[in-house]
């Protein structure tokens, strides 16, 4: 492979990734579950400590959790929360606008008017259902981990997305999963040192999904870069 092929192989599977929130129920071979993680896990890690661990959900397991979360879920039980804090206790500008924008634009095309609840809480829920994948990934860490493992963890994480998209695959990463964390370690059974990271969607993407269409702006070079001579 030349470096113009390797280039443009590289730059398609970034620029095509994006969060998918509808799926087809088309399975996965196991075999190439294996490949993305596997590839996935030559991820840069701190004297190599690969502090990932991966929970991988087909079939009646899948099932199982869906069902035990959605049900907290619906019935609104108390006393679920993260056990850490992905976004800021308090929003700021720019990131203000950024999360509002990305979510009037999917509500947008879902046709969910602004105070429209019920039809929020649904769309909330398909999370809970990997949004229809026939594959659901729950990823975890040891908590004794410092920042640098979590700095580690979101490199696997990408490449795992990555990984996905050059097999023609797709992905949606997912926090909605963290409020239920302890459902989640009771089925999965996870051991006390275990916490939870995330979640992720994988499968092929619905085609015919209007929400899949929705393509994230993402901030021009000035907003985050400062070139240094």
């Amino acid at each position: 492979m030349t470096p113009e092929t390797l280039q443009a192989a590289v730059d398609a599977a970034m620029a095509g990734r994006h969060a998918v929130r509808a799926f087809l129920p088309t399975a996965i071979p196991r075999e190439t579950i294996a490949e993305i993680l596997g590839i996935a896990a030559r991820a840069p890690s701190g004297t190599n400590l690969q502090p990932w661990r991966v929970h991988v959900l087909t079939g009646a397991t899948r099932q199982t959790l869906v069902d035990a979360v959605c049900a907290a879920y619906d019935a609104a039980e108390p006393g679920h929360q993260a056990e850490y804090n992905y976004y800021p206790a308090e929003f700021f500008e720019p990131y203000l606008a950024r999360r509002r924008k990305i979510g009037w634009d999917l509500y947008g095309l879902l046709g969910i008017r602004k105070g429209d609840a019920e039809r929020m809480k649904a769309q909330m829920r398909r999370n809970l259902e990997f949004f229809g994948a026939p594959v659901g990934l729950i990823f975890s860490i040891d908590r004794r981990m410092g920042q640098g493992g979590w700095l580690d963890y979101g490199m696997f994480l990408q490449n795992v997305m990555l990984a996905a998209r050059a097999r023609g695959l797709d992905t949606c990463p997912q926090v909605a999963w963290l409020d239920y964390h302890r459902i989640i370690a009771d089925v999965l059974g996870f051991g006390p040192r275990e916490q939870l990271v995330c979640g992720m969607s994988l499968g092929h993407a619905d085609p015919a999904a209007i929400e899949n269409s929705l393509q994230t702006e993402r901030a021009g070079l000035a907003e985050f870069v400062v070139f240094h001579e």
